[in-house]
C-alpha cells in the first residue's frame, strides 16, 4: 500500500513529445510505470514509442482519460502554459496532477490554486521532482515513478519521505535504501511558495496509511508550512518522524534556489524551525547525511508523543544495525553523500537543483555524489 499512487497507478504525460517530458517518460517506462497515454495539442493520433511501448498521443487530457482510464498526469509542459495544463487536469476530472515545471509566474499559482478549490483534482507541485512508489524488482523496477526523481535508488518498504527540495529527497532515499530501509512512497512537494499539496497534506496522508510505519519530512527556510506540519505531528502523528531544514546559512532576504527559500521573518529561519521540530518531538538530522539515522531515534519520540512506549513494529521494522548506531558510531554509514543541496548562491536564479540541466536520469548520480569527509 502507499499514498496517492501504487504501481498500478494508470499515468499520463502532458509535454510527451517535448525534450524533457520524453526523456523523462522513457525512463519511466523502463522503471515499469503504466504510462498509458501522452498529451500534446495537434499531435492527437500520433504515438509515442520506446522500447516495445507504443503510447499514443491525444489532443487533450480528457480525451486521453476517456481513451485509455488515466487518472493521474505528469506535466511537462513550459512555464507559459504550464497553469493551464494543470486546470485542463481539474477539468477532467483527474485524481492527481503532478506538476515537474519550474518557474510558473505566482500570479499564474494563485489563480490555479483559486480555481482548484472544490474540485476532486489534487495537485502537487509546481517545481518539484515528482513522486515514487518502488516496485518490487531489482532497482525497484515494476513500481510507479512520476517526473524526474531517480527510480533505481528506492527500495519498496515502508518509510514515507516528504520534501520541498528535490536533491536533499533524492539523499534521504538513497540513505535509507543503502541501509536496507524501504520506502513506502517519496513525494516530492517543490519549492515555489505557491503549491498545490503541503507538507502538512502529505503527513496526514503518511499517518493513515497503515503501509507507512515511519517518515522523513525535508524542509526549508521561507514560509511556515513546516512549522504548521511540526504542530499537528506533535498532536496527531502515530509514526516515527525524523526532519531535517536546510538553508542554516543562509542570509536574510536573499533567495536561495528556490523561489520560496527567502527569509522574510524571523519564524521563517532554519533555527527557528528546527527549536519548533524539537520542541514538537521531531528527531532533527544535524546534516543530510544524518536523516536515516535520525529516524531511527525519532521512534522513541513518537511514543513519547502517543504517552506510551515505542509499539514492536517500530523496534523491529528498523534493521538493528541501523540502532546500534547511535550507541556505536564505529559501524560505518553508507559513505556516499550529496555534495550540493538547493541552496546554490546565484544571481540569476539558477541553481544545482535544476535537474533539468543534466542530459540524464544517471547524470546528477555522477556530479553529486563524492566520498563523506568523514570517511576518509
Amino acid at each position: 500500500m502507499a499514498i496517492l499512487i501504487t504501481p498500478t497507478t494508470k499515468i499520463l504525460i502532458q509535454g510527451i513529445t517535448g525534450e524533457f517530458g520524453a526523456r523523462h517518460t522513457r525512463l519511466s517506462l523502463d522503471y515499469g510505470t503504466q504510462v498509458v497515454a501522452g498529451v500534446t495539442p495537434g499531435k492527437g493520433g500520433q504515438s509515442f514509442e520506446h522500447n516495445g511501448h507504443k503510447v499514443p498521443i491525444f489532443n487533450s487530457v480528457a480525451d486521453a482519460a476517456k481513451a485509455t482510464g488515466a487518472t493521474v498526469s505528469a506535466i511537462f509542459v513550459p512555464p507559459p502554459f504550464a497553469a493551464d495544463a494543470i486546470l485542463e487536469c481539474a477539468d477532467a476530472g483527474l485524481d492527481l496532477a503532478v506538476a515537474i515545471t519550474e518557474g510558473i509566474p505566482i500570479k499564474d499559482m494563485v489563480r490555479v490554486k483559486r480555481a482548484m478549490q472544490g474540485k476532486k483534482t489534487r495537485l502537487v507541485g509546481p517545481n518539484c521532482p515528482g513522486m515514487v512508489c518502488p516496485g518490487p524488482g531489482k532497482d525497484s523496477q515494476g513500481g510507479c515513478r512520476i517526473g524526474i526523481a531517480p527510480g533505481y535508488i528506492n527500495k519498496q518498504g515502508h518509510v514515507g519521505v516528504v520534501s520541498r527540495s528535490g536533491t536533499l529527497t533524492y539523499e534521504a532515499v538513497f540513505q535509507l535504501t543503502s541501509l536496507g530501509i524501504g520506502q513506502s512512497t517519496t513525494v516530492g512537494i517543490g519549492g515555489d511558495p505557491v503549491n498545490g499539496t503541503s507538507h502538512l497534506d502529505v503527513i496526514k496522508l503518511f499517518n493513515a496509511d497503515p503501509d507507512t510505519h515511519g517518515i522523513i519530512m525535508i524542509g526549508e527556510i521561507g514560509g511556515n508550512a513546516e512549522v504548521e506540519a511540526a504542530r499537528w505531528i506533535k498532536a496527531n502523528c502515530q509514526k516515527p518522524v525524523a526532519g531535517f531544514i536546510a538553508g542554516a546559512t543562509a542570509p536574510a532576504g536573499r533567495r536561495m534556489g528556490h523561489a520560496g527559500a527567502i527569509v522574510g521573518g524571523a519564524e521563517d529561519t532554519a533555527a527557528a524551525k528546527i527549536a519548533v521540530f524539537k520542541e514538537c518531538g521531531i528527531e532533527v538530522a544535524a546534516t543530510p547525511s544524518d536523516m536515516a539515522d535520525a529516524l531511527s531515534a525519532g521512534s522513541g519520540a513518537a511514543a513519547g508523543r502517543r504517552g506510551g512506549t515505542p509499539p514492536a513494529e517500530s523496534s523491529i521494522f528498523f534493521p538493528l544495525f541501523l540502532l546500534f548506531r547511535r550507541v556505536h558510531p564505529s559501524i560505518p554509514r553508507p559513505p556516499l553523500v550529496l555534495a550540493f543541496t538547493s541552496f546554490s548562491f546565484s544571481e540569476n536564479g539558477r541553481h544545482a537543483e535544476n535537474e533539468n540541466d543534466y542530459e540524464n536520469e544517471n547524470d546528477w548520480w555522477t556530479v553529486a555524489l563524492v566520498p563523506d569527509e568523514r570517511e576518509r
